[in-house]
């Protein structure tokens, strides 16, 4: 039986979405910190947790470590001196990746809000329009996108949706912030299908510091001019404390100057010289 060519329908071959992603930290973080990776590892089920990384400085182990865990990107909590805490989120093994500064970090626990969701289960990802409008942002939304994605082929993943992961620029900082999905009001268990959001947590802001082409490391592609340290900050406040007590050393001596100018020379009927 001949077969006409023009009959015969070419099979595509469906892409699969591999992603995993390798979370770990540094030695020195927080509670707090620990329960945020814990959140994150229970809203990601895509994410291989590892164990802390002894040496800080010894970053081009991190990619060694992620092809070990068979895992294609990379997200480090990185813990400084008063408890200053960085986040690269690195392509591995070549990048690019992306230094960040955490802060105003709330975890599931201390919020204590009413919503909840299913472990394991698959979460959309929301971006704030202000992505598109810079190289930087576009770059950080990809990124973001491979990572915080979770694949339908994960392992402990859930074939359910009920939570939004959004990500907004606001004064050139991204804030992060997890939703639930809602079908019904709570509060009319029995009324029409209703859909809304509800917070959940966690929640956290992340300042773009560098990016850089390689794996943690390499040519810097974006650098933040905006960006100030919190130990620049620190230094800050120490000079103008310091100032402050310059200015108030200066004042008392130039008292003591005014009062010793106006000071009157002892005469010959003076106490000293009438008692000596």
């Amino acid at each position: 039986m001949e077969v006409d060519e023009d009959e015969v329908v070419p099979t595509v071959k469906k892409l699969k979405n591999k992603q995993r992603v390798l979370l770990l930290s540094s030695r020195g973080i927080t509670h707090r910190m620990r329960h945020l990776m814990n959140d994150l590892e229970a809203l990601l089920p895509h994410v291989k947790k590892d164990s802390k990384l002894d040496s800080k400085s010894q970053l081009n182990l991190l990619p060694e470590l992620a092809d070990l865990n068979n895992c294609n990107n990379t997200l480090y909590f990185e813990a400084r001196r008063h408890e200053d805490l960085y986040l690269w989120a690195a392509k591995t093994p070549n990048g690019p990746s992306i230094k960040m500064h955490v802060q105003n970090v709330h975890t599931m626990d201390e919020l204590k809000m009413t919503g909840n969701c299913l472990k394991g289960s698959r979460g959309l990802l929301s971006f704030d329009a202000a992505f598109e409008d810079t190289e930087w942002g576009r770059l950080v939304k990809e990124l973001f996108t491979q990572m915080f994605g979770v694949p339908s082929t994960a392992r402990k993943t859930k074939p359910f949706i009920d939570h939004i992961l959004t990500f907004s620029i606001v004064d050139s900082k991204i804030w992060f912030r997890n939703f639930q999905i809602l079908e019904n009001d709570p509060s009319q268990p029995n009324g029409p299908p209703q859909t809304s959001l509800v917070e959940i947590g966690p929640r956290f802001v992340l300042t773009p510091i560098r990016i850089f082409e390689g794996a943690f490391g390499g040519a810097t592609v974006f650098s933040n001019p905006e960006f100030i340290s919190p130990a620049a900050t620190r230094m800050a406040l120490k000079r103008e404390k310091g100032g402050k007590y310059n200015q108030r050393k200066d004042a008392e001596a130039d008292t003591q100057r005014r009062k010793d100018s106006r000071r009157l020379e002892e005469d010959a009927l003076g106490v000293s010289k009438v008692f000596s």
